[in-house]
Formats: C-alpha cells, structure tokens, sequence
C-alpha cells in the first residue's frame, strides 16, 4: 500500500530528524526499530548510531530509495509491515503515517521495549492522554494510560513536512509501564465500540463479566477500572 494512502507526510527539516535521533539517546549495541522509513530522513541518522537498526517500510518506492541512501552502512532495511512481524527491540524510533497511529499504539502496548521517540498527530496526542469521562476518552486511550508513560518532548509545525498536513504534530516519549497482551488490548478496543452504553449492558452485547459499575457508562471508566474487565 502507498503511504500517501496512510496519510503520510514527509519530514523535510532535517534539524527535527536530528533532534528525534537525539531524545531517542541510542546507546552503542542496542538493537533500534525505525517503523516507517519514508524518504530516510531519520533512517540515515539512525544507521551511523553505532547500534544495530532494523526499519521497515511498507511503500516499495521508498524502500528502494531508503536501500539506496543506506548503501555501506549494516542496517537492515526491510519491506514489510512491522506490527505483523512483531521484531524485538530496544528503542524505537518513526514518525508514523496518521492513519496507523491508533493500531501503532495497539500493537505498542503489546510489545517489551524500553523507549520510544514517535512523531504523531498532536489532536491524536490529546486523545491519548484524554482523562476519563471526556469527548476524546476513547479504547486507545485507556490502553496509553494503562500502558505507558507519554512526555510531549516539542511541538512540530505543518510547514516542516511535505506535503503539508493540515495540522501540527508532536514529538513524543514513549515510556513502558505495563505491557497489555494482544486478547486485552482488543477486548479493551472493543469495550469502547460501546463507549456510551452502560456498562453492564456492554458487558452483556460482549458476552463480558465483571462488575456492571452501576449505571455509569463505559467511557467514564478509569483505564484500571478497563483493565480489571478486560484483563485475561
């Protein structure tokens, strides 16, 4: 599939690529994950690190340019999808089509790591650190709070990518907290397809048990209160 399909937007000021590189703090024999290579902007920094860097990419246009740029370096460079592959990994760094940011945190709250540095949308940023009970209280909400610790590290402008998104972005750092399986973050996401149900009504349409909380609804639920519903 195409980036430009996934909503993809690439970073042209090689000042934030540097700076990405630089929260990420690789340290020589750490084995780093890059989700995304684009145009290799961050690729290329990442490959000279000292560490052993595994990227992928989806876009075989931008595989064979990225292949191309790394020529001489022992990064390995794959064409594929990353979260079906589920590669270890110390530190990851990407900045991720905006389309795949709700299954990245999915599948990031799944997978032992120990940093992360990941571009996002910023409206995606405040629904992952929306508070219970609020509009953007959503399923990958709950798994953010339940998973990890998120800092903003800085604000990215529109006019720094190419083409130009019609909305800002952020630098995150992505911190593990408490790693979900792959059966508890669905059931969770699933949970919130009912976000304005009751919760004892949801429970039941989902042949779920658990506490019914009353007659409070799903989404005023705090992220533990989701994990002791959907935990295995």
């Amino acid at each position: 599939m195409k980036r430009h399909r996934l909503g993809q937007h690439y970073l042209t000021d090689g000042g934030v690529a540097h700076r990405m590189v630089e929260y990420a703090d690789i340290d020589r024999g750490e084995r780093v994950l890059e989700i995304g290579t684009g145009k290799g902007a961050i690729t290329r920094l990442l490959a000279v690190k000292g560490a052993s860097l595994l990227a992928y990419e989806v876009d075989r246009e931008n595989f064979d340019e990225t292949l191309e740029a790394l020529k001489g370096t022992e990064a390995d460079v794959r064409l594929g999808d990353a979260f079906a592959e589920r590669p270890e990994f110390d530190v990851l760094v990407a900045s991720l089509p905006y389309s795949e940011s709700s299954a990245f945190i999915k599948w990031l709250c799944t997978m032992e790591f120990d940093r992360a540095v990941v571009m996002l949308q910023r409206d995606f940023v405040e629904k992952l650190t929306a508070p219970p009970g609020s509009r953007d209280y959503r399923g990958v909400s709950a798994l953010a709070q339940l998973a990890f610790s998120i800092r903003i590290l800085e604000y990215v402008a529109s006019e720094v990518f190419l083409p130009r998104p019609k909305v800002e972005s952020v630098v995150v750092a992505i911190m593990p907290r408490h790693r979900l399986s792959e059966r508890e973050a669905s059931k969770i996401i699933k949970l919130f397809t009912l976000r304005r149900r009751q919760v004892s009504s949801a429970l039941a349409e989902l042949g779920m048990d658990g506490p019914g909380y009353g007659r409070r609804r799903v989404f005023s639920l705090g992220p533990e209160e989701v994990l002791d519903l959907c935990k295995e």
